[in-house]
């Protein structure tokens, strides 16, 4: 059985790879921060034995060392979708909340880094492990012709240049590194405008997963394979 390691596993995104991956009978390790609060996750679990709920703040990097020393399974996919937006009305340029920008970067990126280093000999065990950013197109450069939401932004867009090095530290150990958009989802965090839903968001970044190969770590890809701009 094929494991995966989700964060960000109470909602969103990370509870649909959740229900996704369970269906498909791999070993499903959830984390999230609030396990006891996590109720569609809960139920989830109710219905999949093969799915395993653990409390995880992705902050917290003793957490993060305490959780990945305990884990005895080898890893086959690890997908870091844990983040927040951090960006709030009134706090643009001018009055940016300097504290929310370091939490911002803290959950987004540096968060990401660290449980690569924590997890990365167990994704090395395997055949071939493979380490997910779930990303976003604002943290496009090349992309950003409306400004604003400097926090989010900025966090992405520092993730994908993270992420592209980390694919190539990695690769002498024959472990990939994909960074996903996901797509403009209808989630608690995109929003109910969205042009896409969870399923339809999960079901193609796994099929992306599903046919990795290592010649394409480090590329930055939206959640149907098109590249994205850097």
């Amino acid at each position: 059985m094929k494991t995966v390691v989700i964060t960000g596993a109470n909602r969103g995104l990370g509870l649909e790879f959740c229900r996704q991956y369970s269906q498909a009978d791999w070993q499903v390790i959830a984390y999230c921060r609030q396990p006891e609060h996590a109720d569609e996750l809960n139920a989830l679990s109710q219905n999949y034995p093969n799915l395993h709920i653990f409390a995880l703040d992705v902050t917290d990097h003793d957490n993060i060392d305490a959780l990945a020393a305990e884990l005895e399974t080898d890893i086959d996919v690890f997908i870091s979708n844990a983040g927040i937006y951090g960006d709030t009305v009134g706090h643009g340029f001018g009055n940016l909340d300097y504290t929310a920008w370091q939490h911002t970067l803290n959950t987004n990126v540096i968060s990401a880094m660290k449980l690569a280093e924590a997890f990365s000999p167990h994704l090395g065990r395997g055949p071939q492990g493979l380490f997910v950013a779930i990303s976003s197109l604002m943290g496009s450069i090349a992309d950003n012709g409306g400004g604003g939401s400097i926090l989010y932004r900025s966090s992405k867009a520092a993730l994908n240049a993270a992420m592209k090095s980390l694919a190539i530290d990695l690769t002498p150990q024959q472990i990939g590194v994909l960074i996903f958009h996901p797509g403009w989802v209808r989630t608690d965090m995109g929003g109910p405008n969205g042009l896409i839903n969870a399923e339809e968001s999960i079901t193609g970044m796994r099929h992306i997963i599903e046919n990795f190969e290592l010649s394409q770590s480090g590329q930055f890809i939206k959640y149907d394979g098109t590249p994205m701009p850097w």
